[in-house]
């Protein structure tokens, strides 16, 4: 289920938006074929009962119409297969019908497509951070254009994993689900748990601080918390408040060294995903845990597969946070290659400065950690954990790339590590759906469900990287162009001139 918000009237955030009057600015229109922008051809939008030719698509996104998708194929992600689409009926938000011709009287808008085109249900990155750090001086939320740039690369859904403003990220969920905003569905975490938090501090926090600031974020319609630098009896009483509101926990944790909580550990407390480790007994407590993941080669033995069956047995998720690791280390090509320009995104004062700077050194601790982490994650994969997979990016910005584009350059790293395209797929979206909690809703192309869509150019089992090549987005029952999207956050990132700098550099 999706989270409530306490003090907006205990209403679920997704009948608000149904509530909520379309900014659409509604005209009548006469019947016509629509193409979707430049370079968008094979595939095209027919609207019903109206006098006058729209030619702004931005004008089309209202999730008071119905919808029909026909042509192409979807993705069945319980299959891992795909289906000839004989017709997806979409109403107030939600997949009405699948297969079955519609009263043609009731459709406002036919989304036609040819035989490239394939349906996926919308991506979830479940450690999506919004932070940028521009200048090296402590990381802000970016607002003004990330929630149109996720939109646009097909990310339907995100989880912050940790906020450094989380009333402004929470203004931000507000804000697109009453339609002011075009953005992702948020699904707030709240503030950092442990001393990632700026003006945490370990001796002044008690069990009832951490069990209050829990209900507090609780009743503001967090769907879950993130801990990172936290000690072992604090992140106890964290899972334990959190579970007594139905919301789950994960953390970036350690190896047990100097007081840290090695992942074992945290199993064992009932936390419900765990964040870049496995931990175990592959990372003593006698050094860090990237201490000893840069140095593991055992994996065949007991530590690996130990930690793996615990995984598996207790159902705990894992979110392995691989390209990351490719782009900071090694400078991997495949994580660092653009297939569309960045830095367009930025202001021009911001860009002028981001494109001065040196090449960014390489670290050579995550050089060696991210050939380990592919395999470790593909032993996972092969060792039961298919299912307790999901996909989170974990990509602070320094200016280089934004976060909202890493969902591909992760799908393309799972495909990598010797995933499946089909599971890749599935990690990215029915997995994230059921590791949040919410795949009664969202996470797979099924009746009932919210039709969040991401539909693309070509056969995305063939080569995932199909996947950059977004035709639509449908997002809260609204259609989405890619190119709309990505015109409105250009030039938002950054500060316009000097004078703008202090609110980009808050301290460390």
């Amino acid at each position: 289920m999706l989270p409530v918000d306490r003090d907006s009237g205990g209403s679920r955030a997704t009948r608000t938006e149904r509530e909520v009057p379309s900014m659409v600015r509604r005209r009548k229109m006469r019947r016509g074929w629509i193409p979707l922008g430049l370079g968008l051809g094979g595939a095209a939008v027919t609207l019903a009962g109206c006098e006058e030719l729209v030619l702004d698509f931005v004008d089309l996104v209202d999730e008071n119409a119905t919808y029909v998708i026909e042509g192409g194929r979807w993705l069945d992600v319980h299959a891992g297969t795909l289906v000839e689409n004989d017709g997806i009926t979409i109403r107030d938000g939600r997949i009405v019908s699948i297969g079955e011709s519609p009263d043609t009287a009731s459709v406002t808008i036919t989304v036609n497509l040819d035989g490239e085109a394939t349906i996926l249900p919308g991506f979830f990155d479940l450690h999506a951070h919004y932070a940028v750090d521009l200048f090296g001086d402590g990381r802000v939320d970016e607002t003004a254009a990330y929630p149109e740039l996720f939109l646009a690369n097909g990310v339907t859904t995100t989880f912050p994993a940790g906020e450094l403003n989380p009333m402004r990220m929470r203004e931000l969920r507000l804000a697109i689900g009453r339609g002011e905003r075009r953005g992702p569905r948020i699904l707030n975490s709240g503030p950092y748990f442990g001393s990632w938090r700026r003006g945490w501090d370990d001796d002044a926090m008690t069990p009832d601080s951490i069990r209050g600031e829990v209900d507090h974020w609780a009743s503001l319609g967090a769907a879950g918390f993130k801990a990172k630098g936290i000690r072992p009896d604090h992140l106890s009483v964290l899972i334990e408040q959190a579970h007594q509101h139905g919301l789950t926990v994960t953390a970036h944790l350690d190896s047990g060294f100097g007081n840290t909580v090695n992942p074992r550990d945290a199993i064992f407390m009932g936390i419900d995903r765990v964040e870049h480790f496995l931990g175990g007994d592959m990372m003593p407590a006698d050094r860090t845990a990237y201490a000893s993941l840069q140095e593991f080669d055992d994996f065949e033995g007991d530590a690996l597969r130990d930690i793996i069956g615990l995984y598996v047995d207790r159902g705990v998720y894992f979110d392995p946070t691989l390209s990351i690791y490719g782009y900071w280390g090694p400078h991997d090509p495949e994580m660092t290659e653009y297939w569309t320009d960045e830095h367009r995104f930025l202001t021009p004062y911001m860009r002028e400065i981001v494109e001065a700077r040196p090449p960014r050194p390489v670290n050579e601790s995550f050089a060696k950690m991210s050939p380990i982490k592919r395999r470790t994650l593909k032993a996972f994969y092969d060792g039961g954990g298919r299912d307790l997979i999901t996909l989170g990016t974990d990509h602070p910005s320094w200016g280089d790339y934004w976060s909202p584009f890493a969902v591909h350059r992760e799908l393309l790293a799972f495909a990598r590590a010797g995933v499946p395209p089909a599971d890749v797929f599935r990690i990215a979206t029915i997995n994230g759906a059921r590791a949040m909690g919410v795949d009664d809703e969202l996470g797979s192309i099924e009746e009932g469900k919210f039709a969040d869509l991401v539909i693309v150019r070509g056969n995305p089992l063939e080569d995932v990287r199909v996947a950059r090549d977004i035709w639509y987005v449908f997002a809260r029952g609204r259609l989405h162009s890619p190119d709309e999207l990505l015109a409105m956050a250009e030039g938002r990132i950054g500060p316009a001139d000097a004078s703008e700098e202090s609110a980009w550099r808050p301290g460390r």
